[in-house]
């Protein structure tokens, strides 16, 4: 089991949907990671949001500000001449690897894992997970700490819906179905 590096840039594809946000953000709160982001990667979260509507997208825009004032830090604004000399098979995803490489990062968590191949992360010390892989490794050496974070997504999206939510469903859906299995 690998333990992740402390610095992590979270893509925008694990900040939307809510559930995977809600619980990377817990585990990180946690201990267990220091999560970054760029402003590009917030303005695609953004993005994403608004494409499930005006009110998906006011609910982004608020949550982008609570998550600024939670965790000033976190945003790293990667330099072109770092994204210059980048080369990944989809040239749009060179800012979430110049952000990663500015920010100290060793690990990016992504859902497209396709688009960070080893071959050209490994020159840069950073290494591409997916929430799922580590979200396991993060419940394997933290079982507490995970289950928490599950628990506490399962309870707001019960709020939110206003009915129950099976977490081996809800974790599914959120693309975690592994961590859905082993917490059944």
């Amino acid at each position: 089991m690998n333990q992740p590096p402390d610095r992590t840039v979270l893509d925008a594809c694990v900040l939307f949907p809510s559930v995977l946000r809600e619980i990377l953000l817990d585990v990180a709160e946690g201990g267990g990671l220091t999560p970054l982001w760029s402003a590009r990667i917030l303005a695609e979260w953004q993005l994403a949001a608004a494409r499930h509507g005006p009110d998906v997208a006011a609910i982004a825009q608020a949550t982008i500000v609570a998550l600024r004032a939670q965790w000033p830090d976190a945003q790293i604004d990667a330099m072109p001449e770092i994204e210059a000399r980048l080369a990944l098979p989809d040239s749009a995803d060179r800012h979430v690897l110049a952000t990663a490489i500015a920010g100290g990062a060793g690990l990016i968590v992504t859902q497209n894992l396709r688009d960070f191949p080893p071959r050209a992360l490994g020159p840069e010390g950073v290494i591409a997970r997916s929430p799922d892989d580590f979200l396991m490794d993060q419940w394997l050496a933290h079982p507490a700490r995970v289950e928490a974070a599950v628990a506490r997504a399962v309870a707001n999206t019960e709020a939110a819906s206003g009915r129950a939510q099976p977490v081996r469903a809800l974790l599914k859906r959120a693309r975690l179905p592994r961590l859905g299995k082993a917490l059944s």
